[in-house]
């Protein structure tokens, strides 16, 4: 985990699945100019590759972080990171000053689980072919910088099987209404993410949703000066609350 320097509410970034921490990268080169920021590994990617996947141990590894951060910060998630942000925010509420989450607004049930564990299964059974094609994927969709991003620190497609299971428990409606702090939804216009998104909406006691246009489920994120200023501007409504 790389603990980035800076002088307002600290911001942990949680990555999505098979990649690591480094994912984050373009983002917190801005976003650290204001606030200290961190990006730990989960479970059975980057530098932790080979442990077991769970939810609880990536809600600790999560709030672990926040307590090297001073005990208070922002939570920060992309797909995978988003759903297990929303279950940190519900164990740790004295933790997590708010939360942002991104491209996670889709129910884990049904034939969108179903269509997630055929990959994971596939993924888990031959995890080297499936690292190459993931690396694929983030070179064609994403700009050179982001896409390497991606991959520095590692993939690790092997973990998909665990990850699919852990989620697909996830009652993560329920999870989202608990949580009391600020939450600020992001999704891309074109992501199958979305499929749930005024659900998850409502059942925030307070949160907000923005959509971006013409972007999907990864390029999303070529959007770093927009992310960036929805995180500032979350870390500072969450400080003013």
């Amino acid at each position: 985990m790389d603990v980035e320097a800076g002088g307002g509410l600290p911001v942990v970034f949680v990555h999505g699945i098979r990649v690591s921490g480094t994912m984050w990268q373009p983002l917190t080169r801005v976003v650290e100019r204001h606030h200290p920021s961190a990006a730990p590994d989960l479970p059975g990617h980057g530098r932790r590759r080979g442990e077991r996947f769970t939810i609880e141990a990536a809600v600790e590894g999560v709030a672990d972080t926040i307590d090297q951060l001073g005990g208070r910060a922002l939570v920060v998630g992309l797909s995978l990171g988003g759903y297990v942000g929303i279950a940190t925010a519900a164990r740790y509420p004295e933790r997590v000053a708010g939360l942002v989450a991104i491209g996670c607004t889709a129910r884990p049930v049904g034939t969108f689980a179903a269509l997630f564990r055929q990959v994971a299964w596939l993924a888990g059974r031959y995890p080297e072919v499936a690292n190459r094609l993931s690396a694929r994927t983030f070179r064609r969709a994403l700009p050179e910088p982001l896409a390497e991003a991606m991959v520095v620190g590692g993939l690790s497609c092997e973990v998909l099987p665990q990850v699919v299971d852990e989620v697909t428990r996830l009652d993560v409606l329920r999870e989202l209404s608990t949580y009391q702090g600020r939450v600020c939804l992001v999704n891309g216009a074109r992501d199958h993410f979305r499929a749930d998104e005024r659900r998850f909406l409502d059942a925030c006691p307070d949160g907000r949703l923005v959509v971006l246009a013409r972007r999907g489920h990864l390029d999303c994120l070529v959007e770093v000066e927009f992310l960036a200023g929805i995180v500032t501007e979350q870390a500072g409504m969450t400080t003013l609350a």
